[in-house]
């Protein structure tokens, strides 16, 4: 009996917790779905289903959680990993953190491929925000685009190396890592606005990338 007491106790607990989250579920929901449409995710959708199942009932609860997106104009929402692309993911995860970076402790996170399909100003809106998240928590980001490194407190250099010469091939033995100084990281956005050539006016407008 004294089981069964508690197990009921259990569930409206549960049930009292499901409530809360379905009252919160729509609000993030449309904050994560306005952070895709600045994220050049314009056709983004974003829902959050919430189903109650007492047979599930465990320490967080009794509820069945799932994220469903579209992002493409007449595409049936499907669970997340089912439809985003490995770049879609990375911004979408990066939206739910900053929206909910206030209320959790995340010592680090680590953002791959965030930039991918993205260019000019939606590169400087991923920008901000992983500097804005950074403001709570330590960020690394691997990026290509000037505008997103730009934001960050410190600069990398990775690159990979087999016997001796600089190479992309897949099978290189040896990745290394070098912090940039400020002139190294001055030289590196130039490099990344302009390609291989270093010149006047890149260095200018790196100048302006690290003074935004």
């Amino acid at each position: 009996m004294a089981v069964t007491k508690h197990h009921q106790q259990a569930l409206e607990t549960a049930r009292a917790l499901h409530q809360q989250r379905q009252h919160y579920a729509n609000e993030l929901a449309q904050l994560i779905t306005d952070s895709m449409h600045a994220l050049s995710m314009p056709h983004g959708q974003f829902t959050i289903d919430v189903k109650f199942d007492e047979h599930h009932l465990g320490a967080d609860g009794a509820d069945r959680i799932e994220f469903r997106v579209t992002t493409n104009p007449g595409q049936p929402m499907q669970p997340i990993a089912k439809v985003a692309s490995g770049g879609e993911l990375s911004r979408i995860a990066l939206a739910i953190q900053v929206i909910t970076a206030r209320k959790m402790e995340t010592p680090a996170l680590i953002f791959d491929e965030v930039d991918v399909g993205i260019s000019g100003p939606t590169a400087a809106v991923v920008g901000k925000l992983l500097r804005q998240l950074g403001e709570s928590t330590q960020v690394m980001c691997v990026t290509h685009l000037p505008q997103v490194a730009g934001y960050g407190h410190q600069h990398y250099f990775v690159s990979k190396e087999t016997d001796g010469a600089m190479t992309r091939a897949p099978n290189a033995p040896e990745t290394h890592m070098q912090s940039l100084d400020k002139k190294a990281r001055l030289q590196e956005l130039a490099r990344l606005l302009g390609g291989s050539e270093v010149t006047r006016n890149t260095l200018a407008n790196a100048k302006e990338l690290l003074a935004a």
